[in-house]
């Protein structure tokens, strides 16, 4: 099967999960699949891919992984005592071919979100590794093996990428989880020190990595219906955050509501309370050069704070980056499909994505427009007002 361990996901489905347990225990939320290239047949895959969920629905922690877990410095015993007791429920997903016959299909995933949150990763890997298997019958690994090694050597060979770090974030575009585990595994063998961790909470613990992640983009789109205000939903997402955590896991994702929005809510006091801040969508480099001057408007030394990269990132766009802020402040890359879905063939471009909380629409208005995926053109126009997003989005997805 292809899950074979419910720590084949992400670290901050974790970090997300522990605070849904201690903030937010009774939210219902709905997620929605999408995937973003045109013309491809994923209706044909569909019993299969049910198979692999039920399967995937069936797994319970073992002893090992909980200790593995209890380890963390961030997690806490009743988290770990419930995760003792948690299953993933068929319940509250749905999979179907679209009614539009046109070879898309829809994931519909509702329920608890305490309940639902662990869905995501897993389920993405799963469709991603049914497609691939029909699709690519014998697979040039070979061809696989060659890029890889020269993404490393770009590293490896130049000194003067000495401090770069750059961690594995591929899990849910992956090729398969045999070959995500060939490339961690080269990776580690290849860049040493630069490589930084793997977002991948099972292969951290089986290879003795540093597992990475704090907060994904539906954690604050949740806030909006779970806050006192909309206006307020980011700023009450990071307090609740820092609430929950006290100073640990201080990456704040910055591009829910675009960054003016982020901007005006990271005042000096959320400056000094994180650690620094995700770039997921738009330009970096105009990300970039914007966060640093505002941690120095807000009198916050920049080399104090750690900026990390995790859009669509190739190995070129990752030194690019590190050229240009290494000596300015703390940086860090999570590269993805480049990484673990570059052996030739065009990756799936799918996400699943939070759409409703507690039975109204949530969304998030990034500087990438076509990374929206939201159907409420009503509340999307409320959410540019109340964030004062000047530009209208061309389009959702």
């Amino acid at each position: 099967m292809i899950i074979t361990s419910l720590l084949d996901t992400d670290l901050y489905k974790f970090t997300m999960m522990q605070v849904v347990l201690h903030h937010f225990p009774g939210a219902n939320v709905e997620y929605r699949f999408k995937c973003r290239n045109p013309g491809i047949d994923l209706a044909s895959h569909v019993d299969e891919i049910r198979e692999q969920v039920h399967w995937l629905c069936t797994l319970r922690f073992r002893e090992q992984e909980l200790a593995y877990l209890s380890s963390l410095r961030f997690i806490k015993s009743d988290f770990v005592d419930f995760l003792g007791l948690f299953q993933l429920n068929t319940k509250y997903i749905t999979i179907n071919p679209s009614p539009k016959d046109n070879g898309e299909i829809e994931i519909v995933i509702r329920g608890p979100w305490l309940h639902t949150i662990l869905f995501e990763i897993p389920v993405l890997a799963i469709v991603n590794e049914v497609y691939f298997r029909a699709t690519q019958k014998a697979p040039d690994f070979t061809e696989g093996r060659r890029r890889l090694r020269e993404k490393i050597a770009l590293i490896a060979s130049n000194p003067a990428l000495e401090g770069i770090r750059i961690a594995d974030y591929g899990t849910r575009r992956r090729f398969s989880r045999l070959w995500h585990e060939e490339v961690i595994i080269a990776l580690q063998q290849g860049m040493g020190e630069s490589l930084a961790g793997t977002s991948n909470v099972m292969y951290a613990a089986r290879l003795g990595m540093t597992p990475l992640g704090t907060m994904a983009h539906e954690y604050l789109q949740a806030c909006q219906a779970l806050g006192p205000r909309l206006r307020d939903s980011q700023t009450f997402g990071f307090e609740t955050w820092a609430k929950e955590y006290r100073g640990d896991l201080g990456i704040a994702l910055s591009d829910v509501y675009g960054m003016d929005a982020f901007l005006r809510d990271y005042d000096l006091y959320f400056c000094k309370l994180f650690d620094g801040a995700r770039h997921d969508s738009g330009d970096p480099l105009h990300w970039g050069e914007r966060l640093i001057a505002h941690f120095e408007r807000n009198r916050v030394d920049p080399k104090t704070k750690t900026i990390v990269f995790s859009d669509s990132l190739t190995i070129p766009r990752v030194i690019e980056l590190y050229q240009r802020f290494r000596d300015r402040v703390r940086i860090a890359f999570g590269v993805g499909t480049n990484l673990t879905n570059d052996l030739g063939y065009t990756p799936l471009q799918i996400v699943i994505k939070m759409v409703r909380c507690n039975g109204q629409p949530v969304a998030k208005l990034s500087d990438s427009p076509d990374k929206n995926m939201c159907d409420d053109e009503a509340y999307l126009a409320y959410l540019r007002q109340v964030f004062e997003i000047k530009q209208p989005e061309a389009r959702t997805r």
